[in-house]
């Protein structure tokens, strides 16, 4: 079944200072279906991230589709309303970076329990399974009360994944996610991420070690560009 269908992608940014325009990629397509996972690859600088941040539409692609099956049907991305993004990046659509973005004054655990609590869930189930995430990738119960804001990167990432995670997305971005992540927690990762393939989810993924998720790895992408003549390479391996 069908997830994502992209064609002719291109992004690009005008820098304004320099009086230029920058390719990030250019004419990208490919299709995932439900259960894939597919590797971006490409030198630092190849647009790898940049990609994935225009599938999720925190950038505007300049051309091109990015058609997302939703549970309500096909919708592109690159032309949606904001406030059906919102909505989608909420019910169907995940995303972890490496980074956590925590409000201040929210604990850990109520950080974590959030999307189930407004997928419908009671209070009190969804924190019991935001202990249970939490304590999966290993942040200590001393901390599931305190602040994420007070948190070392590596305990943050943590927290960023175990509420994304938390619910099975139909379609996962994942940007670096092992960056700050210690052997333990990396372990932890890659058994959710087994368990959300094997249930359908599709997943799209940048990885400075991809052998840490060899395999789970359906198919790539090399963005890297073409050494003899400079293009962008546009090549799927399937």
């Amino acid at each position: 079944m069908t997830v994502l269908d992209v064609h002719h992608l291109t992004k690009g940014f005008t820098m304004h200072h320099l009086g230029a325009h920058m390719a990030a990629f250019d004419d990208i397509s490919f299709l995932l279906n439900a259960g894939e996972f597919l590797l971006l690859k490409g030198q630092n600088g190849a647009g790898k991230s940049t990609l994935l941040r225009t599938l999720y539409r925190s950038y505007l692609a300049q051309s091109g589709e990015i058609l997302f099956h939703s549970n309500h049907g096909v919708i592109d991305l690159a032309r949606a309303a904001d406030i059906d993004v919102t909505y989608l990046r909420r019910t169907e659509i995940g995303f972890v970076t490496q980074f956590l973005t925590a409000r201040p004054r929210v604990s850990a655990e109520a950080l974590v329990a959030e999307p189930l609590r407004l997928a419908g869930r009671c209070a009190e189930d969804a924190l019991d399974e935001a202990r249970h995430w939490l304590n999966a990738f290993g942040v200590k119960p001393a901390l599931w009360a305190a602040y994420p804001t007070t948190f070392s990167g590596g305990e943050q990432q943590k927290v960023n994944l175990a509420r994304t995670l938390i619910l099975p997305p139909r379609l996962l971005f994942l940007d670096e996610p092992t960056a700050s992540l210690d052997v333990n927690a990396r372990a932890a990762l890659i058994k959710r991420l087994t368990e959300l393939k094997a249930q359908g989810t599709a997943m799209i993924g940048v990885f400075h070690h991809p052998g840490d998720v060899a395999t789970l790895i359906d198919r790539e992408i090399d963005l890297t560009p073409d050494s003899a003549t400079g293009e962008d390479r546009k090549d799927v391996v399937i």
